[in-house]
């Protein structure tokens, strides 16, 4: 696979030339609604067997090799050229395909009271780049028992694409994550039994794999407790041939405190869980200022610390599939729109403005003015920011990745899966 990033006076079939394709074939990739409209700055995946690199002041064989896990004489080798004659600038070299991992791949899908076509239809997209689907969630009731999400046609497809089905299991109550309910199911053994009861039965019903707690805002208090209560669930679990898995806040020190932090304990639960998530996302988020919803710079300083608590192979690295579109200047109190890739490219086409790049947290972005004159600034996620996560999955030797949520449009996430892993399938 080959990103290009579109430059001023460049058309599709200009672009497909250059690389040995079709316009067709790139439009089709990325879902392009208008071929004809590109934008300054866009990223596309050309889908192609390995890529290409044009010379640059400076580069050798060597260190072009060094950028691409290629050794110089093999480079020169494939090209038909000398390892020891100079390059010259603008030079074509074509960059064989890298033998590919394998690794874990899951998604959330959040049905609002019903599973709308488009989510099914974006969950059938996705099912076959993925280990596990997890539909968002089984909502623990005061009683023990579970609020169920729809599901619909998820088991079907799971079960059509070798998908293990997530028994996602949070404290949310209303919108929001109960630090009461929390504690009442880690503190009272009765209401716990139950619940475990419960979880364990709804699995084997709906012919679950895994069971995943996703509790959060949980009493600080009770860090040991939810360590006791997830290695109770672990038991049970394993006793009925399912795995369990937990979502852990992004932490970046054993010493790290807050309402999202203080009872997520990594090493304890690292150590009982068969993984964890890691939501690695929301820097950016809807209630604060601008920014990159998931950097590159604080995803890696998490995973970098986990790694202290807990083996590569259980971390699932959390991804966002979404951006956000905040209005300027950003006042407190205020909520961006939350939007699509795809969304936000055509947002960038209608007001024909240019996408620029933040290298440092590896994120698009741009501005624009509204119909009444108000400024916009939007983040989102491209192709060059899931390849730099890629890249650093990789160079952490992690289990994976998992993404929040489906039901977003990004078309060049799947391709870019293909091109650098081999999804497992585990059902």
């Amino acid at each position: 696979m080959q990103i290009h990033v579109v430059e001023r006076g460049q058309t599709l079939s200009g672009i497909a030339e250059a690389y040995g394709t079709t316009a067709a074939e790139i439009a089709r990739a990325n879902e392009l609604p208008d071929p004809e409209n590109l934008v300054i700055g866009q990223a596309l995946v050309v889908p192609i067997d390995g890529s290409f690199y044009w010379v640059r002041q400076g580069d050798t064989l060597y260190t072009i090799g060094q950028r691409y896990d290629i050794s110089a004489a093999e480079l020169a080798r494939v090209n038909g050229i000398s390892q020891y004659r100079p390059l010259q600038i603008g030079q074509k070299l074509y960059i064989p395909p890298r033998p590919r991992r394998a690794a874990d791949f899951n998604a959330y899908a959040e049905p609002r009271r019903q599973v709308s076509q488009a989510l099914e239809d974006d969950v059938r997209r996705a099912a076959p780049h993925l280990t596990y689907l997890a539909p968002f969630s089984f909502r623990i009731k005061r009683d023990g028992t579970l609020a169920r999400p729809p599901l619909n046609n998820f088991p079907a497809i799971a079960r059509d694409n070798q998908v293990v089905m997530m028994l996602v299991v949070t404290n949310l109550e209303g919108s929001q994550f109960s630090t009461e309910l929390g504690g009442l199911v880690l503190n009272d053994m009765d209401l716990q039994n139950k619940l475990l009861d419960t979880i364990i039965s709804t699995a084997q019903e709906l012919g679950m794999g895994d069971i995943h707690f996703d509790m959060e805002a949980l009493p600080p208090a009770d860090r040991e407790a939810y360590v006791r209560f997830l290695r109770r669930a672990k038991q049970r679990a394993r006793a009925a041939g399912m795995m369990m898995s937990v979502a852990l806040a992004p932490k970046t020190s054993a010493q790290q405190r807050g309402r999202w932090y203080t009872a997520h304990d990594y090493g304890a639960i690292g150590e009982v869980a068969d993984f964890v998530v890691i939501m690695t996302y929301e820097w950016g988020y809807s209630g604060g200022p601008p920014m990159a919803v998931s950097p590159i710079g604080p995803v890696r300083r998490v995973l970098q610390y986990a790694l202290t608590e807990m083996p590569a192979e259980k971390i699932l690295m959390g991804q966002n599939l979404y951006g956000y579109d905040w209005t300027l200047p950003y006042e407190q109190g205020t909520t961006a729109r939350a939007l699509s890739p795809q969304a936000a490219i055509a947002l960038a086409a209608e007001h024909q403005v240019n996408i620029q790049y933040d290298y440092r947290a590896q994120a698009p972005f741009f501005e624009y003015t509204d119909g009444e004159g108000r400024r916009h600034q939007v983040w989102f996620e491209d192709a060059r920011s899931i390849q730099a996560k890629f890249d650093l999955v990789k160079q952490l030797g992690l289990r994976g990745v998992s993404y929040w949520k489906l039901g977003l449009p990004f078309p060049q996430n799947w391709l870019l899966i293909e091109g650098n892993f081999r999804v497992r399938k585990r059902a």
